[in-house]
């Protein structure tokens, strides 16, 4: 069976399976940050499904939530007109395109990062402090080495349900994973359909992510660990960074 890109089938099921990584406390997390700055409009970049746009919008920031997959977009825009959020959301890649407006704060939540091959991160990082207004806040947190390299890389991962059996067989590779995920999703009349797809993870150090947010116009202010935890031996780093300014 030809496998697919990252979140092609995945797509409908992530936030379901999903549903153990604290998604009440964690964008309040993001909130309580984002609230220390003036801010009225942002860029959710890797919105996937639209969680965290949502939460976001709930909140009285006004979002547009951006993500490469197609089908995540889908999913997002289904759900937030199912629960009357007006969020708007763009299909592109951020280290390719060029966004028609700018915004006071962008966000990068749930190993977004990750995605981006070390070679593209300076592009990435220019691409989103030109989408930032003047002074504008760009948080985001990605899956650290410890993390890729002992609890990720070379498992199986599992989760049976009654609805849809997750499987994702994990490869090590010298600068991340790649994780061969199968799906078998219930059909109507109680048969299992297969659908497989390949997603590509990459590691960003914090003294990499650091170096690079200063080459493309970025002060570090905050380094975390998830929900603010300390950020020794932790399996998710959070940063906050400004535009510096003078930077257009």
């Amino acid at each position: 069976m030809q496998r697919q890109s990252a979140y092609t089938h995945l797509a409908k099921w992530f936030e379901y399976l999903n549903d153990d990584c604290d998604y009440e406390n964690w964008p309040q997390y993001l909130i309580m940050t984002l609230e220390k700055y003036p801010l009225q409009t942002g860029l959710d970049i890797g919105c996937g499904g639209g969680w965290f746009t949502r939460a976001f919008e709930r909140r009285g920031y006004r979002m547009t939530g951006l993500d490469v997959s197609a089908s995540m977009l889908d999913f997002a825009q289904e759900t937030a007109l199912k629960e009357g959020v007006r969020s708007e959301y763009v299909l592109g890649d951020i280290t390719k395109m060029k966004l028609p407006k700018k915004f006071d704060f962008a966000t990068a939540i749930n190993d977004c990062l990750n995605y981006i091959p070390k070679e593209k991160l300076d592009v990435a990082l220019k691409k989103i402090g030109a989408a930032l207004k003047k002074d504008g806040i760009f948080l985001f947190d990605v899956s650290t080495e410890r993390k890729i390299r002992q609890r990720i890389a070379n498992t199986v991962c599992a989760d049976d349900r009654d609805d849809v059996t997750y499987l994702s067989f994990n490869k090590a590779e010298t600068d991340g994973v790649t994780m061969d995920v199968t799906l078998f999703v219930k059909n109507p009349d109680g048969s299992f359909h297969r659908a497989d797809e390949t997603h590509r993870q990459y590691i960003h150090t914090e003294s990499e992510l650091l170096a690079a947010l200063e080459r493309n116009g970025f002060v570090a202010l905050e380094v975390e660990g998830h929900l603010g935890a300390d950020k020794t031996d932790c399996d998710r780093l959070c940063i906050l960074a400004q535009k510096k300014r003078g930077n257009a």
